[in-house]
């Protein structure tokens, strides 16, 4: 049920999106306690603020009301996806090479389930970071298909 209701509003905001040059990141439809929350994190070059989370979250309501898609009632949460964004696809992994992420692995890689450091390349399938041990760099290739999880990961 919720994967067509994401699926749904995916195509409807498709349009709003393109409109103002924003960027879909994720849609959640999930329950939390006895309420259900609709998610939509969107992004743009240079970030996103809050009154185009408003004009969206409006132009979408509208569209939901309309079309009737879901039942029952929900929250609908309109927002950036933050500093650590997720990084769902293969295009978010391309567009953010030299910056630094984090990764969780299906599967350990040189004998680990997880890496963080800089995305060096994202070539053949193969996702290249450059990350540190004490004082040593080193450099790990990573199968896309192992990564379970992505993310940009804050430094300090």
């Amino acid at each position: 049920m919720s994967k067509k209701i994401i699926d749904s509003v995916t195509e409807l905001i498709q349009p709003i999106l393109s409109e103002r040059n924003l960027e879909l990141v994720d849609i959640e439809y999930i329950k939390e306690g006895s309420d259900w929350f609709l998610r939509v994190y969107l992004d743009k070059d240079g970030g996103i603020d809050l009154t185009e989370c408003g004009i969206v979250s409006e132009l979408l309501s509208d569209q939901l009301d309309e079309m009737d898609l879901i039942e029952g009632a929900y929250y609908l949460e309109v927002s950036s996806p933050g500093a650590e964004r997720p990084l769902k696809t293969k295009k978010d992994i391309e567009n953010h090479i030299d910056h630094n992420i984090h990764v969780s692995l299906y599967a350990p890689v040189d004998g680990s389930k997880e890496y963080e450091g800089i995305l060096k390349k994202f070539e053949d399938n193969q996702v290249t970071i450059e990350y540190k041990i004490k004082t040593r760099v080193k450099q790990v290739s990573i199968p896309y298909e192992k990564i379970a999880k992505a993310r940009l990961a804050v430094t300090f």
